[in-house]
Parts: C-alpha cells; sequence; structure tokens
C-alpha cells in the first residue's frame, strides 16, 4: 500500500484510468472509491440536482463483485471498467426502470430494455450508480423540468450546466461520478461538456449504437463524457460497435489508440465565427489561447474563414427537425399540452409553424451546401477547432424564450446562436470532442470543438490529447464552490 492513498473528495476527482491502475494495484478498492461517491452526493447533490435516481444499494453490492474480480475470486478477472461509477443519462433506457425523458407525460413509463450505451456499460463491468436529469425531451440547451426541477452548474450555481445532458456534465464536475453516458442531436453532449469543463465526445453517426426510432435520424448519437480524454478514450471503446438493435451502427468496430503522437508538424485549421456567429470577446480569447498552445508546440495552425450563413442553417435545421425530432414533441403536445414544460410546448408550435415553412427537401439542400464548405475549408487539414459555444453560459432555471440571452441583466447573444454544435450535427459524419478552453469571469468554464473529418476519430483525441497536456485542467478549484 501507498504511503498516502487517495481517500475521501480526493478519491472522488481521480480520472477513471487511474482508477482503474489503482484497483489493479489494490491500493484502492472498488467499494472504497463508491463509498466516496456515494458520500460526496449526499454532501453536494441537494445544490446541483443532477441525478433523477439514486441506485446506490445495487452499485455498492456490484463493487463488492468487482472487488471480488481484481482479487481473481472464482477464477474471474476484471473487465474494461470494472468497478467505475457510471451516471446513465435517463433517456437511455434500463430494463425495469422509469423512461420518463424528463416529461410528466410520461410518468410512470417503464424501459421494456436496456439501451445498447446501458449494455455496453455493464457488459463493461462499469457500475450505473445514478440516472442523470436532462431537459424534457432532451430538447433544450439548458437542464431543468416540471418533473425533476432545476439543474445547476456546480462551479456557479446561479448558472445551467448546459443541455441536454447537463445532468451528465454536473456529475462529472461535481465528483459524483467518474464517467457518465451522454446524446448529442444538436449539441447535448458538446454543451454541457462546455459549461461544465468536462471531456464530451460527439462520435460519427452510426459509431455507436442507439435504440429507437430516432436511430434513423443522422443528427443524433450517444456517447461519452468523462474528466480526461483518456476517461473520454476508454469509455468511447466500450460503447463503440454494432448492435443488431440499430442497423445503422457502424462495422466493424473501431477501437480508438490510447496513445498519440505530439501535433508536431500537424495542420491545423482555427475558425472563431464558423461564418456568422458573434462570439463573446472572452470565449474568443480562449479558443486564441488554445490555439497558440497548438502553435507553440509545432502545429501549423492557420486561421479560416467559412461560407455558412445563418440562413443556411435555419433552413437546414427546420427542415430536418420539424419532419423527425420536432414531430414527436408535437405528438406529445397534441395529448398532453398541460403537462409539458413551456419551452417543450413552444417547441411543438415551432416546429408545427416551420413544418408549414421548410421541407425536408429545403434542409437537404442546406445541408448540402453547408457540408460542401465545410469540406473544402478543411481540405488540406488534419481537424479544425472553434468554439463550442457564442457565449460563456445562461442563467439556470432560464427558458431563453425571448429574442436574447439576458445574464445579469445585460443582452449578450441572439438566443438561437448562442450554442455553436449543431453545424455539426448537420455534418454528423464528423467526429468531435469538447475539451476544456479556460475560465470566463461568469465563474464557468469554457469549450473548444475539436473536428475531424468524416470518421476520422484518432485525430481529434490526438489533438484532444495535445491540450490537456499543454494546458493541464484540474477539478481542486471546484471545492471552493462546494463547500
Amino acid at each position: 500500500m501507498p504511503s498516502n492513498p487517495p481517500s475521501g473528495d480526493d478519491l472522488v476527482h481521480l480520472s477513471a484510468t487511474e482508477a482503474l491502475r489503482l484497483f489493479a494495484r489494490r491500493e484502492v478498492s472498488p467499494v472504497e472509491l463508491m463509498r466516496a461517491v456515494v458520500d460526496r452526493t449526499e454532501k453536494v447533490e441537494p445544490r446541483i440536482n443532477a441525478f433523477t435516481e439514486r441506485l446506490f444499494d445495487e452499485a455498492l453490492e456490484q463493487a463488492r463483485h468487482a472487488e471480488n474480480r481484481y482479487l481473481g475470486k472464482n477464477g474471474l478477472t476484471p473487465r474494461p471498467l470494472e468497478g467505475i461509477p457510471v451516471a446513465a443519462k435517463e433517456k437511455h433506457a434500463i430494463l425495469g426502470r422509469t423512461l420518463t425523458e424528463g416529461s410528466l407525460a410520461r410518468k410512470g413509463r417503464v424501459a421494456t430494455e436496456n439501451a445498447p450505451v446501458v449494455d455496453r456499460v455493464l457488459d463493461a463491468g462499469g457500475i450505473i450508480h445514478a440516472r442523470t436529469a436532462t431537459p424534457e425531451f432532451s430538447l433544450a440547451t439548458y437542464t431543468h423540468s416540471r418533473l425533476w426541477g432545476v439543474t445547476r452548474n456546480p462551479w456557479n450555481p446561479d448558472f445551467t450546466p448546459g443541455g441536454s445532458s447537463g445532468g451528465a456534465g454536473a456529475s462529472l464536475a461535481a465528483g459524483t461520478t467518474l464517467l457518465a453516458s451522454a446524446s448529442d442531436i444538436g449539441g447535448s453532449t458538446r454543451i454541457p461538456a462546455a459549461f461544465t469543463g468536462t471531456v464530451g465526445f460527439k462520435a460519427p453517426y452510426g459509431r455507436n449504437p442507439g435504440l429507437g426510432v430516432l436511430t434513423a435520424d443522422h443528427y443524433r448519437g450517444d456517447g461519452p463524457m468523462a474528466r480526461t480524454v483518456d476517461d473520454t478514450i476508454a469509455f468511447q471503446n466500450v460503447l463503440a460497435g454494432p448492435d443488431p438493435r440499430d442497423h445503422t451502427s457502424i462495422r466493424p468496430k473501431l477501437t480508438l489508440p490510447t496513445s498519440y503522437e505530439d501535433v508536431t508538424g500537424m495542420r491545423i485549421a482555427l475558425c472563431v465565427r464558423l461564418g456568422e456567429y458573434d462570439v463573446h470577446p472572452e470565449i474568443e480569447a480562449n479558443t486564441r489561447a488554445a490555439a497558440q498552445a497548438l502553435a507553440d508546440a509545432g502545429a501549423h495552425v492557420e486561421e479560416i474563414t467559412l461560407p455558412w450563413t445563418h440562413l443556411d442553417l435555419l433552413t437546414a435545421v427546420a427542415g430536418h427537425f420539424s419532419t423527425i425530432f420536432g414531430a414527436l414533441v408535437i405528438e406529445a403536445a397534441e395529448t398532453h399540452r398541460d403537462l409539458l414544460s413551456p419551452y417543450a410546448v413552444a417547441f411543438a408550435d415551432t416546429m408545427t409553424h416551420a413544418r408549414t415553412q421548410v421541407s425536408y427537401l429545403d434542409s437537404l439542400r442546406a445541408e448540402h451546401q453547408l457540408q460542401r464548405g465545410l469540406a473544402t475549408a478543411m481540405d488540406g487539414f488534419g481537424v479544425l477547432i472553434c468554439p463550442t459555444t457564442a457565449i460563456p453560459g445562461w442563467h439556470a432555471g432560464d427558458d431563453l424564450a425571448g429574442d436574447k440571452v439576458v445574464v445579469n441583466g445585460e443582452e449578450v447573444a441572439d438566443t438561437l446562436w448562442s450554442t455553436m454544435t449543431t453545424p455539426f450535427n448537420i455534418n454528423n459524419r464528423c467526429p468531435v470532442l469538447n475539451v476544456p478552453s479556460g475560465m470566463s469571469s461568469w465563474g464557468i468554464p469554457t469549450g473548444l470543438q475539436i473536428v475531424g473529418h468524416p470518421y476520422d476519430d484518432p485525430a481529434v483525441f490526438r489533438v484532444g490529447k495535445a491540450l490537456e497536456i499543454l494546458r493541464p485542467w484540474s477539478y481542486a478549484q471546484l471545492e471552493d464552490h462546494l463547500s
């Protein structure tokens, strides 16, 4: 045993990969780690409200079984995520448990099978100890609902952790989980990762299997969130691969490397505004600082522009969402309008109107224009880097119902253009990794997107790993906010 093994809050801030190494050396046990996570939850969860359900009794029993695997009992050996606490997004179905998606209209609904994400976690030895909050139907860039209340950002509880995987990001930052499952149809992984200083990966369409009719929606996909790039790689390697329940899932499975060359000689494109986005000065400064770090490390960083317009982006998403995802929310509003959160009703009404203005064919034409513009701009570069959001954040509980995002009484952005993630759902064959880019004066982190060419996942992790080494990120400073 080491002279000073980690304990308490030191344990909950371990990376998953470091915890696995400590388990293997028998310096920390899965039971110790799970108890620390449970204790941490009791301390911070009343303020953060990241969890919709706690499965602590079952988790502690599974941790004892994991401990036996590390001890070699019964001839069993540890699996890739053996004993690691994993928080599952509530929309990721668990057999026999609720599947409400944050809606009173679906209260009492029970899952009839596990989502592929859940099966992959369990098969790898991960322990699902809690389930995380989302906005209703995972349709918003913040996390609150009539069913679950308001989820807050651990860095500054006045602010949202983003959405829709806001509970996932908040729990990672707060130390109440080591890994968290997420999904992304317009930025639902990357936005909360940016606002909570965590790492989130939007895998290319089909890389990770999903469940249900929306697997056919080429904007969406399930993926990993974590506190480090290495943890994200380890989790993604568990999630990837074909599943017969999702015929869009790609075979053969891509296994990401766990080590990468540095960025010396790599050609990297920098685009701050993605066409016509109005970017907050602090976001721009942190993005440029990350780009400079890569240049100082030997990468060839070149600033580029994109020919994207707000009109093309709006046309693409209006036709697409009103035809597919929006149609599901419209169905719910037609039968349970009185039970929906105000923002869900507003979304349904907006999608109903969009159907009369933009056809699916219109959206496909705009998508083609946007995809061609990106492909041309990225030609000759290994990756593109850009901000994840246009502003540092917005207040917890805010429905963003007006035309402007208002923070501390000041208008800071157009609501529709406050995030910069949806263009890469339109270009959803591109892998995108969010990593922290710094802190804002609002007391919450900011994020950087690393965008790869279609299905070139290793490239984004190469750059993400380089930035993590060049600009180390720590959660220790969070303790002042949570004490």
